[in-house]
């Protein structure tokens, strides 16, 4: 007695192929377009504070948190103690003197030039200081705390903060500058924020494949704890 042999015809399978191949096509995009918009946004942040930099200076020939003046020229900014009173030593260095990279905030945000409002104190807080899209702190500082081994020239940056993925760092770098994590206006930062752990470079589980000018970052390892700084 014929039997009639139980199956799948090749068109089924073809179709249950085509089914997982859309499925996987769109987790894949999915995934980019998660990615693209968090480089967007730290691309965006970093750009609205040096503007918002540019433009305090513009308007009052100084620099936010080093602005000696601040108190008199700058609606409600605090007469804080730990932080000189509110206004900077007017050095043209924005610095941890007096809390300074902290103070910045205030003054940047009393002016108008940020959103969001902050008050100086003697450590940086969610009310003292902007995050990332990580929840880590950013920070504006004058320092040569980047680079190689942080070995960078002192100068005026503005830090991403930890806890961003290495791929997002890498694909920042490449949008709005060299590519390189040592080279060029943007650059590895070792500044830790408030993360668990600063992040690392020079090796295979770290942000960056060594500490020469020639090197790259590690962008396909996973790491998720990188950081990156603007120089200004």
């Amino acid at each position: 007695m014929y039997r009639r042999q139980q199956g799948f015809t090749l068109i089924e399978i073809a179709i249950v192929l085509v089914i997982i191949g859309l499925l996987l096509g769109g987790i894949l995009k999915g995934q980019e377009l998660i990615t693209s918009a968090r480089v967007r946004n730290l691309i965006s942040q970093q750009d609205g504070i040096k503007a918002a930099f540019f433009g305090f200076q513009d308007r009052f020939r100084a620099f936010p948190g080093d602005y000696t003046a601040a108190t008199t020229n700058i609606a409600n900014v605090a007469a804080t103690a730990a932080c000189n009173g509110g206004n900077g030593n007017g050095n043209g260095q924005v610095e941890t003197a007096n809390n300074e990279m902290i103070l910045a905030w205030e003054h940047l945000s009393k002016a108008g030039f940020i959103t969001g409002t902050y008050t100086c104190a003697a450590a940086e807080g969610n009310t003292t200081t902007p995050v990332n899209p990580y929840n880590v702190y950013v920070r504006l500082i004058y320092d040569g705390a980047y680079g190689i081994a942080g070995g960078g020239q002192a100068r005026h940056n503005i830090k991403t903060g930890a806890q961003v993925p290495v791929e997002i760092i890498a694909e920042i770098d490449r949008k709005i500058d060299d590519g390189a994590p040592y080279t060029g206006g943007f650059q590895f930062s070792a500044y830790q924020g408030n993360a668990a752990a600063a992040p690392t470079e020079n090796g295979a589980a770290t942000c960056t494949s060594g500490n020469t000018t020639a090197a790259t970052w590690n962008a396909t390892n996973g790491n998720t704890n990188c950081g990156g700084s603007s120089l200004l």
